[in-house]
């Protein structure tokens, strides 16, 4: 009897031990998962604060540094009674990025118009800016002969000695803050008074939009 007692409580001695062990076991996973929780919970918090003032997106800077008359001539074929004009314009422009990451465009066109209508327009390839950089960026504008030429305006414009243009860029690009990418759209209008008699550029003035 003596000996199937003592077995019987080592026996309930093991089991409360696997029971106790296996508990143990249990807390010990439940306390491993909650300190991932609250490390998955303090990432996304630290992420949120950085991104939104650190990282905050912010808009380029688009500026239009000059615009200079690189070539104005204008002549007249009295045996055809035709009118030729070739006018070029060189506009100095800068990109300024002031976020802490790259900023990436696209191949883009400026835009030179008349009275509404596009005149002339030159290609600039796509580029990086890198965080906080400033890229120039030179463009040369050609007016067309033949678009100036059909406006009806354009003659009595060249006789009163002035013709009102302006320039139309649009810089579309990303930066990628944190693996999230945000487009980003740059605009510049330019309105200028070219001078037939003095060929000199004047009235010049510029606006900005950008657009995140």
């Amino acid at each position: 009897m003596d000996v199937e007692s003592s077995a019987a409580n080592g026996k309930e001695k093991s089991n409360r031990t696997a029971a106790a062990g296996g508990g143990s076991g249990r807390n010990k996973k439940r306390m491993i998962w909650l300190l991932w929780v609250v490390i998955l919970v303090m990432v996304i918090l630290l992420g949120l604060i950085l991104g939104l003032t650190v990282f905050k997106p912010m808009k380029p800077v688009t500026t239009v540094n000059s615009v200079s008359l690189h070539d104005f001539q204008v002549s007249l074929d009295g045996a055809r009674f035709r009118l030729s004009i070739n006018v070029t314009l060189d506009a100095r422009v800068t990109v300024k990025n002031p976020n802490r990451v790259r900023f990436t465009y696209g191949n883009s066109t400026a835009f030179l118009n008349y009275r509404g209508d596009v005149v002339g327009e030159a290609p600039f390839p796509q580029g990086k800016i890198p965080a906080g950089g400033t890229a120039p960026m030179n463009i040369s504008l050609s007016i067309g002969a033949d678009r100036l030429l059909s406006n009806s305006t354009f003659y009595s414009d060249v006789v009163s000695g002035s013709l009102p243009l302006s320039t139309y860029t649009r810089i579309s690009g990303k930066v990628s803050i944190m693996g999230v990418t945000i487009p980003v759209v740059s605009y510049t209008t330019c309105d200028l008074t070219l001078s037939v008699s003095t060929r000199t550029i004047s009235n010049y003035h510029c606006t900005y939009k950008t657009k995140l």
